[in-house]
């Protein structure tokens, strides 16, 4: 049953979103604040799972179906689609059709997909993150991601980094090309040494092979329409994708934390990451993660890196030979575009 409430909080999301998209998605802040508006629209995210971001997984379906070939003058409004797109003002009458008119895909994808966008920009803070993490503990690493969608954010020592356009990390020979700035500061002070890896491993509900037309075409789907350098990036790293040289897996990162952990070399300190993931975990699900780190961290070097758990920043709970500390990295960019360092 659709409750007033249920549609008040939904009026709420759509303009929390409108404001994130400010000064970056022209074409989603304008539909966004016109969607709060709309009844019948807010009435369709109904259908979407629970948990799900409602102006993610409502635009991402639309951009979808769009992107795989139905033929609507919406089209002419996004910039993934047409070099010179109409007027936004004029948009939302359009999007209102487009609604109608493929109500029932819409819903079967409201239904069926999850939002599991794999921003690769954000690599650009967890580079210096995991680097710093090795400087450390000077062990071997063992990734796991929770979230990991494609796992292209899993091949993050693939990519070739830069945060000042003088001075460039990573893979120098990488077609990869990650940039970010340092608010309210300089570089990190640490070594920027790629660290020697024994596992990569990711977990998600859904696991999208960015070999297959529909999962790739998916996550195309999530890139915002104006954001061409995102959708540059992630056709490049999806091209460096080797199956043979990571391991994702079907399922509950939380439920199968402890067999996931079996799997890595028992020598290794385990890098437990995911980023903006947390907000689609229920309170008890954020609990039991981290209840289960810090029971895993009695017996076991581990490192959990998360934001979104209680807010935007990016933490690190790390549980090395006994020692259990919280350190704050800083605030990110959801895209990766700055990060602030406090370590």
């Amino acid at each position: 049953m659709f409750t007033l409430q249920d549609l008040q909080t939904l009026k709420r999301a759509f303009r929390s979103f409108a404001v994130e998209c400010q000064e970056t998605s022209p074409l989603y802040e304008f539909l966004s604040l016109k969607i709060a508006k709309c009844d019948d629209i807010l009435k369709l995210c109904k259908h979407a799972r629970s948990g799900q971001p409602p102006a993610n997984i409502l635009f991402g379906a639309v951009h979808h179906l769009l992107l795989n070939g139905r033929k609507h003058p919406l089209e002419q409004f996004y910039p993934s689609i047409v070099t010179k797109p109409l007027s936004i003002k004029d948009s939302f009458s359009y999007f209102l059709n487009f609604c109608q008119t493929y109500r029932k895909d819409i819903i079967h994808l409201l239904q069926t997909k999850l939002v599991q966008t794999n921003e690769i920009n954000r690599c650009a803070y967890l580079y210096p993150v995991f680097s710093y993490i090795y400087d450390v503990v000077k062990k071997p690493l063992a990734f796991i991601e929770i979230g990991t969608s494609a796992g292209l954010q899993l091949i993050w020592d693939k990519y070739r980094y830069s945060y000042d356009e003088r001075h460039f990390f990573g893979d120098p020979e990488s077609s990869v090309y990650l940039t970010s700035k340092v608010r309210g500061g300089g570089l990190p002070e640490i070594s920027w040494k790629i660290p020697p890896i024994t596992e990569r491993i990711g977990i998600d509900l859904h696991v999208n092979d960015v070999t297959e037309r529909e999962d790739y075409l998916w996550l195309l789907s999530l890139i915002w329409p104006e954001h061409h350098e995102r959708r540059e990036r992630f056709i490049q790293a999806a091209q460096l994708m080797d199956s043979s040289d990571i391991q994702l897996i079907e399922g509950d990162g939380i439920a199968r934390l402890e067999e996931l952990i079996a799997m890595t070399t028992s020598s290794s300190v385990v890098c437990l990451f995911h980023t903006h993931v947390a907000n689609q975990f229920s309170q008890d699900q954020k609990n039991n993660l981290l209840q289960k780190v810090e029971n895993i961290g009695q017996k076991r070097n581990i490192v959990h890196i998360y934001n979104n758990m209680w807010d935007l920043k990016l933490y690190i709970d790390s549980y090395i030979d006994g020692e259990q500390k919280r350190s704050v990295v800083g605030a990110v960019d959801g895209h990766g575009k700055w990060f602030t360092w406090h370590l």
